[in-house]
């Protein structure tokens, strides 16, 4: 990748985005992007704008006043897990750094703030040991400056880090244990931070830690078997379901928990996060739209469906048998009684798929039995579903956040929404200048169509209430280390530094437009115009 000045990134900005009436401001250049056919009033007054982070790839202090040790924090450390040899033990040190990072949310003039609470910060041994007032004193302290900013806290439970002490114990959430462990420590977390949480997030992306900690072992605990990945220990078309029957009904109790002692006083709302991909049928076939269908099943309804009906998928019961683990009658009535108040949907790309009932398919993610009978790839006869990013795993396909929310939408009754993470991967090129990584015009392309993607799901009855940017800074990025970049901020990993990029500026300006826009009286029944 050649040098970008500025002048050329706003200049491509310019013929190239169609979003809101806006002004990119940067070193006193001044452009106007074209207006948008999508009205303003799209976005209900109160939605929220934000950013997203998880506790292990921003705060660091891994080990700093009284923390314990969590899983990641054992499994970074071991040769050949991360690619490039790194480790979240400081990550960008949110932790001592969180005033700053506050004033530049600030800056942005986001509304809301998605964060994650470390486990192992306030319960370092889980329920065998004490509560650490430090890790208490860090996210009260946290949650009051964004609060005198006007900034919500939406607080995830569980962002994949758990205390090392339980895995050690009894496994994880192998082990039925692992419920019992949960609910304690979000009863803490409620009764220490409630009072002023409005939005909870029980788990993040469930989904995916099930089967990358216990299908293909890239994640801890870092179980496989067979053909699935290089493991020394695990069961791949087992312990994938047991975690995730062990996470869904924590999910409930979490839930109950809430809806018992605090939310009525507290006021707020709890719900969970999911990965939510899109999958395009790769013809038109009848066998390849139903393992479309089937991949949707097997890779988020997984979850959805027990929470929200009290079972699971019926083509999973069916492919899977004795593999799925079944709810006895008082779970399903806890499950359809508990719920949630929202969805959250991480959205970043789309893939083909192609059935692997019918016809013989190449080995690959999906093709397996207990994944599904699919396999899905981002290329259709050599040509990816959309324009590449700086992860292989990520294309540009802004189609796919309109289907996948409306997917949702109709699945789901028009349970509430919010757009937990969406965000471009940019690979941390070290041949690229700081200068050329701050002029991100591809990630204000993706952030544009995908936002507009998103406004047409609203346009259409989809019952969405926020959207949060991954991420606020640059990051440790799980498996893939420092290699790769996803922030409105960039960070230099050997100072710390945090300086805006492009992206960021857009991102204020989008936000300051259409916070403006929701907010105006009507005339005649249309918005006023800015």
């Amino acid at each position: 990748m050649g040098v970008v000045t500025l002048e050329k990134a706003l200049f491509l900005l310019a013929i190239t985005i169609a979003t809101s009436p806006a002004l990119i401001v940067c070193n006193n250049l001044r452009i106007k992007i074209k207006d948008s056919s999508v009205p303003s009033s799209s976005f209900p007054s109160n939605f929220l704008f934000g950013t997203a982070s998880s506790s292990y790839q921003f705060e660091g202090g891994y080990v700093a006043d009284g923390k314990g040790l969590s899983n990641w924090d054992v499994f970074t450390h071991k040769p050949g897990k991360i690619i490039d040899g790194s480790n979240g033990d400081v990550a960008v040190d949110h932790y001592h750094r969180y005033l700053e990072d506050v004033d530049l949310m600030e800056s942005l003039g986001v509304s809301s703030y998605r964060f994650s609470i470390s486990w192992a910060r306030i319960l370092p041994k889980g329920r065998f040991g004490g509560v650490n007032q430090a890790g208490i004193n860090f996210y009260s302290n946290l949650i009051d400056a964004l609060l005198r900013k006007g900034i919500q806290p939406l607080v995830t439970l569980h962002h994949y880090d758990i205390p090392q002490e339980l895995q050690d114990r009894y496994g994880g959430w192998l082990s039925p244990k692992s419920q019992e462990d949960f609910v304690y420590y979000v009863d803490i977390c409620f009764k220490s931070f409630g009072d002023r949480v409005k939005h909870w997030v029980t788990f993040n992306e469930p989904n995916i830690q099930a089967a990358n900690g216990y299908r293909n072992g890239k994640y801890p605990p870092g179980r496989c078997s067979g053909q699935f990945g290089n493991c020394t220990d695990g069961d791949s078309e087992n312990e994938p379901f047991i975690a995730a029957h062990n996470m869904i009904l924590s999910h409930a109790a979490a839930v109950h928990i809430y809806r018992t002692k605090y939310q009525k006083d507290q006021g707020g709302s709890i719900g969970i996060v999911l990965e939510i991909g899109w999958f395009e049928p790769v013809s038109n076939s009848t066998a390849d739209k139903l393992a479309a269908e089937r991949a949707q099943c097997f890779f988020s309804n997984w979850f959805l469906d027990p929470i929200i009906y009290g079972k699971y998928p019926t083509v999973m019961q069916n492919i899977l048998g004795s593999n799925l683990p079944k709810f006895t009658s008082n779970e399903v009535e806890r499950l359809k009684k508990t719920g949630l108040d929202f969805i959250g949907i991480n959205h970043y790309t789309a893939f083909y798929v192609q059935d692997c009932i019918y016809s013989p398919c190449e080995a690959g993610y999906g093709s397996s039995r207990t994944e599904g009978l699919y396999r899905s790839s981002p290329y259709k006869n050599g040509v990816p579903i959309g324009d590449p990013t700086g992860g292989y795993w990520q294309h540009v396909y802004p189609q796919g956040m309109e289907k996948a929310v409306m997917y949702i939408m109709e699945r789901y009754d028009n349970i509430p929404m919010f757009i937990t993470e969406n965000g471009y991967c940019e690979f941390n090129n070290p041949n690229l200048t700081t200068e050329e990584f701050l002029n991100d015009v591809k990630r204000v392309q993706f952030m544009a169509v995908y936002l507009d993607a998103l406004l047409r799901a609203i346009r259409k009855g989809a019952d969405v209430r926020g959207y949060f940017v991954w991420s606020l800074l640059d990051n440790f990025e799980w498996t893939d280390g420092y290699t790769a970049r996803f922030g409105l901020y960039h960070v230099d990993f050997s100072t710390l530094k945090r300086t805006l990029k492009l992206s960021g500026t857009w991102y204020k300006q989008f936000i300051a437009e259409h916070k403006v826009k929701a907010l105006m009286p009507k005339q005649n029944g249309e918005h006023l115009q800015s």
